[in-house]
């Protein structure tokens, strides 16, 4: 959660009976022991299981608009400060080239998670996921069932954790008169990938800053013990940031909480698969959520014979109208049914293109001819979609193992098919005003 701050769920959904308040849990009294310890002082939250979101903060008493919900002391927080400052900070200090912020803190996760009881930290990993679901840790058959361009983009995550820790190898073997054990059984990919995905999914963003023993790259990144149990919702906002006068990690609320609901804050308006590769999780009825047509999409229905297709396709791209064309829960958007008009011009209306990208109406006939090819394009997708999801359920039944990680999957492929069924009938009624 690299909180700008911003689960697409309801949160006034549920009966206070069904929510578990997990404060009496021994790793929750730890924490709070070890929080009080470093200044930390919250009566507003406790922890507790809902249904839907699982494992989140409560309200303990009725929240007001604008009123302070989380005050966390610099204290509290996991920074590449506390890195170097520690033990491994001699080791950082004289590495070339000098490790990214990234690295020291993942460096920093291991090494103190391998510590166990010896941990200063301790309290805070114990209520860290064991695991996590980012398409990064999911298994390649389970990879292979999600939308293409996500897909592709799993791909690219996995390879880039892979180079990161081929990349840091050389340094985990530097540590090694710190450790009785061989530095690569505790630096091993395994545990750099949970440490990864521990500062990709619940960081904190922080102003930068810069250290001489550290590489160029933004030190922007924090953890933030307690807070990062809140999830996230689209429907709320929240004003987040550090209070350089108090030395706090500040979060106030712009909603309103009654006493006993989850309290929720927002990672940013992200569609659902930006959630599910950053994050690991679907969002229900996300308003931000969205499905992808690409390129090869986008021309599917449209004439092969078109000898100004190239010069069509040429322009869209110049004029960068050929990436992040969707649909939406209000039907196509308007970047792609631009799109389609430029592609549906008839030839002698070509000249015409410039009026098309400033959302001017060509003829009756190319508003048309574009709705046309917007509704096949997307019951081409809804076929698709109810074909995955078949697949994912099959799935489900001849592999038992992976039943969460399936499950997550076929939560995305849902949204996208109740997302493109909203499409289909708004595409039914605009096409009513040319018949």
């Amino acid at each position: 959660m690299v909180i700008q701050l911003y689960s697409g769920f309801n949160h006034r959904l549920f009966s206070p009976c069904l929510i578990v308040n997990e404060s009496y849990k021994s790793e929750f009294i730890e924490l709070r022991k070890w929080l009080k310890d470093r200044k930390f002082q919250d009566s507003n939250l406790a922890p507790a299981r809902f249904p839907g979101t699982g494992r989140g903060l409560m309200s303990q008493t009725s929240l007001k608009e604008g009123q302070m919900i989380i005050s966390l002391p610099e204290s509290c927080l996991l920074t590449t400060d506390t890195v170097i400052r520690s033990y491994l900070g001699a080791y950082i200090t004289k590495w070339k080239p000098p490790p990214s912020p990234l690295l020291a803190l993942c460096t920093f996760l291991v090494s103190e998670k391998h510590a166990g009881d010896r941990s200063l930290w301790k309290p805070y990993l114990e209520i860290l996921p064991k695991a996590y679901t980012c398409p990064v840790c999911l298994e390649p058959e389970v990879v292979n069932l999600l939308p293409k361009s996500l897909k592709a983009k799993a791909e690219e995550q996995r390879t880039h954790v892979q180079e990161f820790f081929a990349s840091s190898r050389d340094f985990f073997s530097s540590l090694q008169p710190l450790f009785a054990e061989a530095v690569e059984s505790i630096f091993n990919y395994s545990a750099l990938l949970w440490a990864w995905c521990t500062v990709n999914t619940r960081a904190v963003y922080l102003r930068p800053r810069q250290w001489e023993c550290l590489s160029a790259e933004p030190d922007t990144c924090a953890l933030a013990p307690y807070l990062d149990l809140l999830n996230h919702s689209p429907h709320v906002q929240v004003k987040a940031a550090f209070n350089e006068e108090t030395h706090c990690y500040e979060i106030r609320t712009t909603s309103r909480w009654r006493k006993h609901e989850e309290v929720f804050i927002c990672y940013g308006p992200h569609d659902n698969q930006r959630l599910f590769l950053e994050y690991g999780f679907v969002s229900v009825h996300n308003p931000h959520a969205c499905v992808y047509v690409s390129r090869e999409i986008l021309v599917k229905y449209l004439p092969s014979t078109d000898k100004q297709m190239d010069k069509k396709i040429s322009i869209l791209k110049d004029h960068g109208y050929i990436e992040n064309l969707t649909f939406g829960w209000d039907g196509p958007s308007w970047r792609l049914l631009t799109a389609l008009k430029l592609l549906s011009l008839e030839a002698e209306k070509f000249t015409c293109w410039r009026k098309v990208l400033l959302g001017e109406v060509i003829s009756d006939t190319n508003e048309k001819t574009s709705l046309d090819v917007a509704q096949k394009i997307c019951y081409y997708f809804m076929e698709e979609t109810t074909t995955m999801l078949q697949k994912v359920s099959r799935m489900k039944d001849e592999k038992e193992a992976l039943i969460n990680q399936l499950t997550l999957v076929e939560s995305l492929w849902t949204e996208e098919l109740k997302i493109l069924r909203a499409s289909a009938e708004t595409l039914h009624s605009l096409q009513t005003a040319f018949t």
